[in-house]
Formats: C-alpha cells, sequence, structure tokens
C-alpha cells in the first residue's frame, strides 16, 4: 500500500496539487509522480481519478473536500471500493481512524498556526499514526524539523511554497516531499 507512495516520492518529491478540472491534464504531464485532488465533487471525482490512474500517476484525495459526500467512514468506503484512489487526505481524525480500519493509505493534513495546534498536530500523530502528514504551512522548516523529530511517521509540506528556496529548505529540515498548486514549481 505505502510502499508505492514512497518509491514515487524518491523519484520526484514534489506533489502536484490541483483545485480543479483545468490542473488536471497539465498536472498529468508534468513530471510529478503523485497527484492530490484538492477540490471535486460527486459527479467529477471518479473521472479525475481515471485520468490520473491511466496516466500511471499515484492519486489521493483530500475527502474533506468532495462536495456531496459526507465525512464519514461509509463515504470512505464508497471511496475506497468505487473510486478507488491510491489513497486519501484528511484534517479529521475520525477518517484517519476509519481509514486505517478499511486498510486506505491516509495522509492526514495539519495546520499549524501556533504552539497549541503543533502539540496537537504531534499528539494527535502519535495516537492514531497516519501513515504520513502534511503540514501547512509549508515554509517552516523550523516547525518540520520539529515534527520529523518527535513523531515517526512521513511529513510532506505545503501551502505557501512559492520557488526552489522553499521547496529545498523544505527537505532539508526533513520533509520527504512538498505538494504545490503552484504549477511552476511541479517542473523542478
Amino acid at each position: 500500500m505505502g510502499n508505492q507512495f514512497y518509491r514515487r516520492l524518491q523519484i520526484n518529491p514534489i506533489i502536484a496539487a490541483i483545485k480543479d478540472e483545468h490542473q488536471l491534464q497539465r498536472a498529468i504531464e508534468s513530471p510529478c509522480e503523485i497527484i492530490f485532488v484538492l477540490k471535486s465533487d460527486i459527479f467529477n471525482i471518479r473521472s479525475i481519478v481515471g485520468k490520473i490512474r491511466a496516466s500511471g500517476k499515484g492519486v489521493y484525495i483530500h475527502v474533506d473536500l468532495i462536495e456531496g459526500l459526507a465525512k464519514d467512514a461509509l463515504a470512505l468506503k464508497y471511496i475506497h471500493e468505487n473510486i478507488n484512489p491510491d489513497g486519501i487526505i484528511t484534517t479529521k481524525t475520525s477518517l484517519v481512524r476509519a481509514s486505517k480500519n478499511l486498510d486506505i493509505f491516509v495522509i492526514q493534513r495539519f495546520f499549524v498556526l501556533d504552539h497549541l495546534s503543533l502539540n496537537t498536530g504531534i499528539h494527535s500523530i502519535e495516537s492514531i499514526k497516519p501513515n504520513a502528514v502534511e503540514i501547512l504551512p509549508g515554509i517552516m522548516p523550523k516547525v518540520t524539523k520539529i515534527f520529523t523529530n518527535k513523531t515517526n511517521v512521513p511529513v510532506i509540506t505545503g501551502g505557501l511554497i512559492m520557488d526552489k528556496e522553499d521547496v529545498m529548505n523544505s527537505l532539508k529540515s526533513g520533509a520527504i516531499a512538498i505538494s504545490t498548486s503552484k504549477e511552476e514549481i511541479w517542473d523542478m
């Protein structure tokens, strides 16, 4: 399950994050091995995942942002059995637990705004052990280093990644990858 995710990141640690179907073809044509689908709805998610899978790339969908689907275990089961992404992304601890019970690769997303959210995130990771975490904003190398040092879970950084320097700083601080919707970074 996770081996494919990590193999793809060894080839290219930059993840194309798409917010709409206009970015889909560009992401498929990019050198990125993994695509995060950040927004979708019940009418287009199967088609988007199918196109990405047909291109040979990995696809992970942000289940919190699929319009028209509940944010519960039954929706996850439906996604797993009918849409078949390589994994999911969520901010919700309950969905991380449900994903693990369904043997779905899960990336838990954290917004680190202050010390409280930093400590809460670390505690959450230690207790439920998602397959990977994504911390936002991704331009905080010190925070990335804290997450990588205090948890035994691979860290992805995302949000506000502007240029090659941000990518390099994230990777140097221990992140295994960065995710970005900024298309010019996809080709780095």
